[in-house]
């Protein structure tokens, strides 16, 4: 246990030392502060040297020591010099103030290290005390969100944290991001109860229990297209609809969209431990500085820092020693009574617990009538400057009685009243009667906010350090001993200029896919099923109607197509048809999806509504199915019929219409025949008077022949081959019978001449009718091949596009 040694007693009535030797100093037990301390006093009192000088302390005792500054004033730590030169002080001194005192700057610089030199002399210290305090320590300025000093990487602040096993631990560290990074955009929530809360919330705590690290960036991106389905009990487009999280994310987008936002990601990334022991083991003096920020800025930050704290404080052991010291200059605005901004929570855990973790806090404001004081009652060690107003003094006097009790409050009041500059009364617990006491003198050369050159030219060497070295380790929850942590994943690299972890805008109504890598088609389209990051494209269905009245035709189709890429006039030509089905078309976003920027106008619904007008057009232009066709027949193909179909369809068709023409032909040789057997029979009959026995064994066949040969024309088809070899053999016959009567008599000769002259007439007969059957089969045959090609288009009220969607797909 080591004292701080922050001045000497004074009678308070003539404002003089007590003593001039130590046996008036006053000290305060390292232990004492692990019951925490409040600095009050108006400004002008000595407040903030008050603070510098606690500080020092702490950091001479080998305590690490994070201070948050959103003054400035805590920069003036890191300008101690053991050798107490004016060439050490005239880099840093005010040339304003030397100028007010009529000096040159290197006088004026002279002056204050002999200011410095007796001041320090006159309580016993020196330059050697000056080099124990550097040697012991290492000081950082940190300054999130500007490269004047070391940055800080708060956009990248979202590590797994090394013990996830205490949902309470990590319950409170993400509730200080996102309170913060909510208030950071103008959104005052309330943790329980606003959507938007619970929804960021639940998207890192899914993260990291997947071991993943996250940053902004990706975070955004996931509030777009979270990877959960519900929060509570209901679904979460009902309790968060999608156009309500768009507003969200537009809104943190327009943050990270900031060209001054860029700071933000720079730096090495917020870890306690890193900020608190260098790699080997020695302590930091880490001073955030937040004087160039907005209210709101401060805020995220302190509530960040705030909540790491607690985290990595409960990874500790317990201790009754002070083991670390967190300082917070003007707190009033952190820790205000009634409302509750983001870092209130975090300060009240640590006023609360950070006891039993041996963890100091130290707060210091000037209005402690803005401050909650059920959080300064907590606090066992109080040291009371100057006050402006009797308010003040009441609300610090109820703070005291609340924490020690049996305090006499108008002795105190009293003493308050009456104290002068850099005068502070000491109330600790366990002790009846206050201290009255003056500071020593700072080891810190107190010059006043430092400017944004002078932290530049300070943190030279410690910020090429930050931006060469890798990221540091995630805190281990091993004091001095940083870590990684094991099975976390790193946060995703930096997004080019033309890439975002937030889909773009798109219009309302439009249904947004994503291509499954195992998609038949992917390559086709300019996919790769290996690539990382998201292309926007155009997939469609639309049903085609081919319509066509002389064809009978009416015939339905689909057609589906992907266009990409985009541009900003979208090429309907560069379609690419495709067969796709619903399982190439994924609803949810793929894991930490990057998406390329689009210079289509997918946001403006008119885009969408002309994309749909042009692929009709194109559609109309270009869509066609080409029909065989035989003119003759009357006969049209189908869609997808096979040519051998068509062509046996055209022969059977033929054929029926030569049947039909061949039957035509009955009564044209009905009357011929009918008039050759009349005049046969009646050449019979006058033959048989003549040759009544002989002639008519004779006359009978030849009527037999006459007989069956026209029956073959008269007595019907049955098919052409039949027909045509019947006729042709019964001739053959008919001839044969003439030849074998040669030896008749030659009464008879005149009558059998007739006989067989109108026997010639009916084989010639037949012999015309096989050749007209003939030259009619051959006629049909022809045109059955007289085929043709029927080319039928689209109209416009044929294209219906049914389904349009934005999709996106894997590129390299």
């Amino acid at each position: 246990m080591a004292d701080l040694f922050l001045g000497g007693t004074i009678d308070p009535s003539t404002h003089e030392r007590t003593t001039d030797d130590d046996t008036s100093h006053v000290h305060v037990a390292t232990d004492k502060l692990t019951t925490h301390g409040v600095i009050v006093g108006m400004t002008g009192s000595g407040k903030t040297g008050l603070g510098v000088i606690v500080i020092e302390e702490a950091l001479k005792s080998g305590l690490p020591v994070i201070a948050i500054d959103p003054k400035g004033d805590l920069t003036n730590l890191c300008l101690t010099f053991p050798d107490l030169a004016a060439s050490d002080f005239r880099p840093w001194i005010d040339e304003a103030q030397a100028n007010n005192a009529g000096k040159t700057p290197d006088q004026f610089a002279a002056d204050q290290a002999a200011l410095w030199t007796k001041g320090l002399g006159g309580w016993g210290l020196g330059g050697a005390d000056i080099g124990e305090l550097r040697a012991k320590t290492d000081f950082t300025i940190y300054t999130p969100g500007s490269q004047a000093g070391v940055p800080m990487n708060i956009v990248g602040s979202l590590q797994v944290p090394v013990d996830m096993s205490d949902p309470e631990v990590v319950g409170d560290e993400i509730e200080g991001y996102v309170s913060g990074l909510l208030a950071l955009v103008g959104i005052d929530v309330d943790p329980l109860s606003s959507r938007e809360h619970i929804l960021l919330s639940n998207l890192i705590n899914h993260s990291w229990s997947e071991g993943k690290a996250l940053d902004l960036m990706t975070l955004v991106g996931m509030i777009a297209t979270p990877p959960i389905r519900k929060l509570g009990v209901f679904e979460l487009d009902q309790f968060f609809p999608e156009a309500d999280r768009m507003k969200l994310a537009m809104q943190l987008n327009g943050l990270l969209a900031s060209p001054s936002f860029a700071s933000w990601a720079a730096g090495p990334p917020l870890d306690i431990d890193s900020m608190m022991f260098g790699p080997d083991g020695k302590p930091r003096c880490a001073i955030v500085t937040t004087a160039h920020l907005s209210d709101e800025e401060r805020q995220f930050v302190t509530s960040l820092i705030l909540s790491k704290l607690v985290t990595w404080m409960r990874r500790q052991s317990g201790t009754t020693d002070l083991r670390a010291m967190l300082y917070m200059d003007e707190v009033a605005g952190y820790l205000p009574p009634t409302a509750n901004p983001p870092t209130k929570k975090p300060i009240m855990l640590l006023m609360k617990q950070a006891r039993a973790f041996g963890v100091g806090v130290v707060l210091s404001t000037q209005n402690p009538v803005d401050v909650d004081y059920k959080a300064l009652s907590n606090a066992g060690t109080w040291m009371i400057g100057r006050l402006q107003t009797d308010r003040d003094k009441a609300r610090l006097l109820d703070g005291m009685s609340s924490a020690a009790g049996g305090v006499d409050i108008g002795a105190v009041g009293d003493t308050i009243s009456g104290l002068g500059k850099r005068e502070f009364m000491l109330r600790r617990a366990g002790k009846d009667q206050p201290e009255v006491f003056t500071t020593r003198w700072a080891m810190s050369y107190l010059r006043g906010p430092m400017t944004r050159d002078q932290i530049e030219q300070m943190m030279s060497s410690e910020r090429v350090e930050a931006e060469t070295a890798a990221a540091p380790a995630a805190s281990s929850g091993i004091v001095g001993k940083p870590t990684p942590v094991p099975g976390a994943a790193a946060p995703e690299p930096a997004l080019a200029d033309d890439e975002s972890a937030v889909m773009p805008e798109t219009a309302d109504g439009v249904a947004i896919r994503y291509v499954d890598v195992a998609a038949p088609w992917l390559r086709d389209v300019g996919g790769d099923s290996r690539g990382q990051r998201l292309d926007a494209a155009v997939v469609a269905r639309v049903a085609l109607r081919y319509d066509e009245t002389k064809a009978d035709l009416v015939h339905d189709d689909e057609f589906e197509c992907v266009i990409h890429p985009l541009g900003e006039q979208v090429d309907v030509s560069t379609m690419v048809q495709v067969d796709y089905d619903d399982r190439d078309l994924r609803t949810d976003a793929p894991d930490g999806a990057v998406y390329l920027l689009t210079e289509a106008k997918v946001k403006n619904k008119t885009f969408w509504s002309g994309l749909e007008t042009d692929i009709r057009d194109h559609l109309v232009r270009t869509m066609t199915v080409e029909l065989p066709t035989n003119k003759a027949l009357k006969l049209y193909g189908r869609p997808g019929e096979d040519p051998a179909e068509f062509e046996a369809r055209c022969l059977k068709i033929a054929d029926d219409k030569a049947d039909e023409e061949i039957a035509k032909l009955r009564d044209k040789y009905e009357t011929k025949a009918r008039r050759l057997r009349d005049q046969i029979e009646a050449a019979e009959d006058r033959l048989e008077v003549l040759e009544e026995q002989s002639k008519s064994k004779r006359n009978s066949e030849l009527l037999s022949t006459a007989g069956s040969v026209l029956g073959g024309l008269l007595g019907g088809r049955k098919s052409k081959g039949g027909l045509l070899g019947g006729l042709l053999g019964k001739a053959g016959t008919a001839a044969r019978r003439r030849g074998s009567t040669k030896a008749a008599s030659e009464r008879t000769e005149a009558q059998e001449n007739k006989i067989e002259r109108l026997t010639a007439d009916v084989a010639d007969l037949e012999l015309d009718l096989a050749e007209d059957v003939t030259a009619i089969d051959a006629k049909w045959m022809d045109v059955a091949k007289e085929t043709e090609t029927l080319t039928v288009g689209l109209e416009k009220s044929d294209v219906k596009v049914t389904q349009i969607a934005l999709a996106w797909l894997p590129v390299e």
